[in-house]
């Protein structure tokens, strides 16, 4: 064991001797940090590496060398790489992303804008997944090797193997196009009221929930069936216990902690997976925010995007390990 020159342990080690919870959350929480360092290096040395630039875009084939040079010079795309990569990671950890190149206006507040619709979106979305992806689990237990859950298994199969922008076109097909119920665009604005942005919202929300709802349901279902197995539940059951009442009172309760995870890890993925559904339905969020500047090739917007995805994945991420480690005292001490 590590110890001091006196023979008493490490500080480091007694801290975590003493507080084995906290000190695995401060280490989640440094190792998101250095992740998220690690990724926005990544963001801004792969858009560099990209050929071609926004001076030759936005001036188009017949753009005379000096013209280009005069841009590049404005925007400072000809001081070092490294240099700019400080000074634009420096004011993105001030919330300044800096200025649009095609539009002239503010990035962060444009992101301000539209961060939020991101995440009205996703989290109604989540709202409604959640309690039915562990309802529909808990059911699919409770008649498991049965009909209901042969149904619930397959219409969950069908689910997973499809991909959002098929899901997303298959919706606008049927529902806004042939029976005219469902709006499209899913176009929202700040005057807006909050039951307008729902309908607006009903077929993005619906492609979300039905792209994470299978694989939230099917895990559920997974983690509830490991604890069914043990024999605390057996007693449970000879005891006299409903099937359907053990599941709720016992099994879903120990099995919290993969439920968790997996939830957490899903919500991370319908904040980042909005991308591809803000495209199908036209949908002013970040997603369709990122995908314009790539085309023009609005470098800060996407470097910024980009960034702003990446940190809510990551955060999301520890908070699900967080939650593990809370939800299971296990692993609070690993061997």
């Amino acid at each position: 064991m590590p110890s001091s020159s006196t023979g008493n342990p490490l500080p480091g080690l007694r801290f975590r001797q003493r507080f084995p919870l906290l000190a695995l959350i401060i280490e989640r929480f440094v190792l998101s940090l250095v992740l998220l360092f690690a990724v926005s290096i990544l963001i801004f040395g792969g858009l560099e590496a990209l050929p071609g630039d926004f001076a030759t875009t936005y001036l188009g084939q017949s753009a005379t060398p000096q013209a280009v040079a005069n841009i590049r010079q404005d925007l400072g795309l000809d001081r070092p790489v490294t240099t700019r990569y400080v000074e634009w990671l420096g004011n993105a950890v001030q919330g300044d992303f800096g200025t649009s190149w095609a539009s002239k206006n503010s990035v962060s507040e444009q992101i301000g804008k539209r961060l939020g619709n991101s995440l009205f979106l996703a989290g109604f979305a989540a709202l409604i997944s959640v309690p039915l992806a562990v309802a529909l689990g808990m059911l699919s237990v409770h008649f498991r090797n049965r009909m209901p859950d042969k149904i619930i298994n397959v219409i969950s199969l069908a689910a997973i193997s499809l991909p959002e922008f098929f899901i997303g076109y298959l919706l606008i097909m049927f529902f806004a196009v042939k029976l005219g119920v469902a709006t499209f665009p899913a176009t929202v604005y700040d005057s807006m009221g909050f039951v307008e942005r729902l309908k607006a919202i009903t077929l993005p929300t619906a492609t979300l929930v039905l792209v994470v709802l299978a694989h939230m349901m099917r895990m559920t279902r997974a983690a509830i069936l490991s604890v069914m197995s043990s024999a605390y539940m057996e007693t449970a059951e000879l005891k006299g216990l409903g099937a359907f009442r053990s599941i709720v009172k016992h099994a879903a309760p120990n099995a919290l902690a993969p439920i968790i995870n997996v939830v957490a890890l899903n919500l991370a993925y319908l904040v980042v997976g909005v991308v591809v559904v803000e495209v199908v339905f036209v949908y002013p969020g970040m997603g369709q925010y990122m995908v314009d500047a790539v085309t023009v090739r609005d470098m800060p917007v996407v470097q910024a995007c980009g960034l702003i995805f990446a940190a809510v994945y990551i955060f999301l991420n520890m908070i699900a390990d967080i939650l593990a480690i809370v939800a299971n005292p296990r692993l609070r001490h690993p061997r």
